[in-house]
């Protein structure tokens, strides 16, 4: 039961890492908002921490990277730099889970260390999973504090949610869940195991018994 939890946690985890990495990526934090009287536009706008790109209606998209890291906005920084290093983390995370894991050969001889490294993964997953999520909802906070203050700008030239923000709080959602899993592998009985390992038997052989040869007195008392 605990390695079968423990497998579950690890794909979560794993899951949420790889979909924390295509959120990283994608140029889809924020996209033009279709509100307001004008729905259909000729151009469509993305912009991620990356890049930023256009998207025409004749379906031909152009992407320009951010060139200059200091002329950037500084939630962009910011959101950057959470977005590395819960990737980090991980990675990190998926390491020394596979080799915390019951289900691996590595370590096998020691149970209540392996275990305590599956917790340590764990624990890795859970904090990249708290930085995608703080990462996430800081920029939908800048987007929607936006939104809602530009009140002079149409509807339709403003921007919303886009595509990323969702897959990053699904991705923060099974980091913590898989890294949660993890943490549980280590239950109170491995916690109790034996303190010593290497316990001193009892010999159960016996001695070969060894006759000793009559004293010379009881010979002499017996001529």
């Amino acid at each position: 039961m605990g390695a079968v939890r423990e497998l579950a946690g690890y794909l979560a985890a794993l899951g949420g890492w790889v979909s924390a990495l295509a959120a990283a990526v994608l140029p889809h934090w924020r996209q033009s908002s279709y509100a307001g009287d004008a729905i259909i536009t000729a151009v469509g706008l993305h912009q991620g921490l990356w890049m930023s790109c256009a998207a025409q209606s004749t379906g031909q998209v152009q992407c320009r990277l951010h060139e200059s890291l200091l002329n950037l906005d500084v939630h962009i920084q910011i959101t950057r730099a959470l977005m590395v290093i819960s990737l980090l983390l991980g990675f990190f995370g998926i390491v020394v889970s596979v080799v915390g894991m019951k289900c691996t050969k590595v370590g096998e001889d020691d149970p209540v260390t392996k275990s305590r490294i599956a917790v340590a993964g764990g624990i890795f997953f859970i904090l990249s999973g708290l930085c995608t999520l703080t990462a996430v909802s800081m920029y939908a906070a800048r987007v929607t504090h936006e939104f809602f203050v530009n009140s002079s700008v149409p509807k339709n030239a403003r921007y919303e949610f886009g595509s990323a923000l969702f897959i990053g709080w699904g991705a923060a959602s099974l980091s913590v869940l898989g890294g949660a899993l993890l943490c549980c592998s280590c239950p109170a009985k491995e916690r109790r195991a034996q303190p010593y390992y290497r316990q001193s038997q009892p010999s159960t052989a016996r001695e070969p018994s060894v006759k000793k040869p009559p004293s010379p007195l009881r010979a002499e008392q017996h001529l």
